[in-house]
């Protein structure tokens, strides 16, 4: 990848952060709102019975995963629409079978129309953003290459498409040995230079190698939307367990700390094991005290 000096890399930083001001602009402050993965809701319900039971737990919204099937995604818009619950994001799904970082023609164009798809679905649903995996770094794709492909693909074949349905394209580290840092990630955002290019920031991710804290700070507004999970290390042993909120070596004090630093106030979303009812409302339990500046446990 190329070399930036520190002049570049603050006006870049300073044309995202205003950037990153646009899609909230109308949105009145206060505290981050509480959103589930559909993933934690029992799969032998129906999308109403799911979606009723989030909101009886307390959630607010919820991030969905891609649906090609039309039909589906209707079912769920009515759900959501019956419920009241939000569906705020959505989980493209192709980006790991088919990363946008390869060198095959064949795998960016199944990835690019993957992504097409979890954007006319955030589009029907009312949701105003779609998480990417951007690339994927692996034996057969350097680095750089993972850099520049993926950002090629994304500005001249993703952005356009984001822009026409005003659905924000935010990026996330996850395991992708890609965006290894808070101050690399923020410069892979600030390169594509445009408002409907976000971070899409997971608090449990980045414990291996970082402080969630100290990535809060780095990224500022360029975080469009979070995750929300807890992470334990034992690094004697060389294991490690994603954890309840509470349960893990996260300091969720200064996690508070820092997003209330950055004036955060958009959706979070739990993404952990899925449960009943009762499991569901502690959870939101744990939420609220985090929310409050206390350890959720």
């Amino acid at each position: 990848m190329t070399t930036i000096d520190r002049r570049e890399f603050l006006g870049a930083g300073l044309l995202a952060a205003a950037g990153a001001l646009a899609p909230r602009a109308a949105r009145a402050a206060g505290a981050p709102r509480k959103a589930v993965l559909i993933s934690m809701l029992p799969k032998e319900l129906s999308y109403p019975d799911r979606f009723k039971m989030a909101v009886d737990a307390g959630f607010a919204g919820i991030e969905m995963r891609t649906v090609p099937d039309p039909k589906e995604a209707e079912e769920i818009r009515a759900a959501s629409a019956g419920s009241g619950l939000r569906i705020h994001s959505v989980m493209n799904a192709d980006h790991w079978t088919y990363p946008l970082s390869s060198s095959d023609a064949v795998v960016v164009n199944k990835s690019v129309a993957g992504m097409e798809t979890s954007l006319r679905n955030a589009k029907l649903w009312g949701a105003d953003t779609v998480l990417l995996v951007p690339a994927v770094v692996n034996p057969e794709t350097a680095y750089r290459d993972a850099w520049t492909r993926s950002q090629q693909v994304i500005r001249e074949r993703i952005l356009p498409l984001a822009q026409q349905l005003k659905v924000v394209v935010a990026v996330e580290e996850v395991w992708n040995k890609f965006l290894l840092s808070p101050i690399e990630f923020a410069r892979y955002v600030d390169d594509l230079a445009s408002p409907w290019v976000k971070a899409y920031f997971d608090v449990g991710n980045v414990v291996f190698y970082g402080y969630p804290q100290d990535w809060v700070r780095t990224l500022g507004l360029r975080i469009a939307k979070v995750h929300l999970k807890d992470f334990q290390l034992d690094r004697p042993r060389g294991r490690f367990a994603w954890k309840n909120l509470g349960e893990g070596d996260i300091d969720w004090v200064e996690v508070r700390r820092a997003f209330d630093a950055i004036g955060y106030d958009g959706w979070m979303t739990t993404e952990i094991n899925g449960g009943d009812a009762a499991y569901l409302k502690d959870v939101v339990a744990r939420f609220d005290r985090f929310l409050a500046g206390q350890k959720p446990v």
